[in-house]
């Protein structure tokens, strides 16, 4: 008999690839140009030629059979000595090899890190708007997910809700900083807060409280925002990062979980998430990709068009009236919609305009809508009317 969860799921897809679906279908009736796709998160700027010089070279030079083999079941040594080496010099931390397991991207590291220190029956928190696919992730293990509502006045960490949700049972918060959907930055205020507050309950509890920082926008950060390295400010953080979307590297499936060398049983927690691929069928991610990524640590892509783009669409956006907190990274951004019903507001009169957005209901935050950015300026340019006109619809 099959599974009857995996097959109630087929019937739960996701809102955003519905969305980018629906966008891509349509465009085929009208041409592309037509859509204005703000739907998903797909870098727009090319991958540093580093990189493609670097994959180059190694087909080129490499012998095939190490290049093709089968790497080690943590990562490549020199790959994860490469990625503690520049996390050691970019944010004065202390990592070795032992701390860092390479992964399909940040998704795999944090089914890998919330598998290391849950069980069945335990708790995660995290916080809304957050990215939907917690969900399957965080059930996936057997834990509970709980949900603490956003403070939709400035998308920092609602705090009074927070400390009444605090429980023996939490063993893991899960956060995300810069934040899919919301664009918005945790402050070294708010992370110190946090942390003060997770030490507290350590002591209280008597058992540790896992902080799971998931970083794949850690990069795009704007001009003047205060975006600290969360394992330098708590010792039981356990980074889950992605190249996706610092170096466009999306369909490569490459990232790493980090865990804090001052994290308890820093170490075996690697190890462990070397015996958890055995029962998730992961199994690390190409030779070759862990070889040509070490050319880009210390890179990134061309960031700066997602700046451009966001200071263009706050500015004009505003400007029409529509209500956001400003954001400080990625390439999102999260206004209020312009009726209580998000859904309407995106399925059915922006969708009318060939404009493409996400309502913010999929993120536990509804009254809200998001707009991937990571676009051309010259479409983010030509959508603006699309807004105003969608904006008069309603007032």
């Amino acid at each position: 008999m099959i599974n009857e969860f995996y097959k109630d799921m087929t019937g739960k897809g996701s809102v955003i690839r519905q969305f980018f679906d629906y966008a891509n279908k349509k465009g085929a009736e009208i041409g592309m140009e037509n859509i204005y796709n703000f739907s998903i998160g797909n870098p727009s700027v090319p991958v540093p030629q580093t990189f493609t010089d670097r994959m180059i070279e190694l087909l080129q030079t490499e012998d095939p059979v190490k290049l093709h083999s089968y790497s080690p079941s943590l990562g490549l040594p020199s790959t994860r000595q490469a990625v503690a080496d520049s996390l050691n010099k970019r944010f004065g931390m202390n990592y070795t090899m032992d701390h860092i397991f390479m992964t399909s991207a940040a998704a795999s590291a944090l089914a890998h890190a919330l598998r290391c220190v849950t069980k069945d029956g335990d708790e995660v928190i995290t916080f809304a708007p957050y990215f939907p696919e917690y969900v399957p992730y965080v059930t996936g293990t057997g834990a509970k997910l709980t949900v603490i509502p956003a403070d939709i006045t400035t998308f920092q960490i609602n705090f009074e809700e927070f400390e009444k949700s605090l429980n023996p049972n939490v063993q893991a918060i899960l956060i995300n900083s810069p934040n899919n959907p919301s664009g918005i930055v945790y402050s070294t205020a708010t992370i110190t807060k946090l942390a003060d507050i997770l030490r507290a309950k350590e002591k209280e509890y008597g058992h540790p409280i896992y902080l799971i920082s998931d970083e794949p926008y850690r990069e795009i950060v704007f001009a003047g925002v205060d975006a600290p390295f969360i394992s330098k400010l708590y010792e039981n953080t356990i980074c889950c990062y992605s190249f996706s979307k610092s170096v466009s590297l999306p369909g490569e499936r490459i990232g790493y979980m980090a865990v804090n060398p001052a994290c308890e049983d820093a170490k075996l927690l690697v190890l462990m998430a070397g015996q958890i691929s055995r029962f998730t069928g992961h199994n690390c991610p190409p030779s070759i990709i862990q070889m040509a990524v070490e050319s880009v640590l210390d890179q990134t892509s061309d960031l700066s068009i997602y700046e451009t783009n966001k200071n263009i669409l706050y500015k004009e956006l505003t400007r029409i009236g529509y209500e956001m907190v400003e954001p400080g990274g990625t390439f999102y951004m999260f206004p209020r919609a312009l009726t209580e019903d998000a859904n309407e507001f995106c399925w059915r009169a922006a969708k009318e305009l060939n404009l493409i957005i996400v309502p913010g209901d999929s993120f536990l935050c509804p009254g809200h809508f998001r707009i991937s950015y990571c676009v051309t300026t010259d479409m983010v340019e030509k959508a603006i009317p699309l807004f105003e006109k969608l904006y008069k619809l309603y007032r």
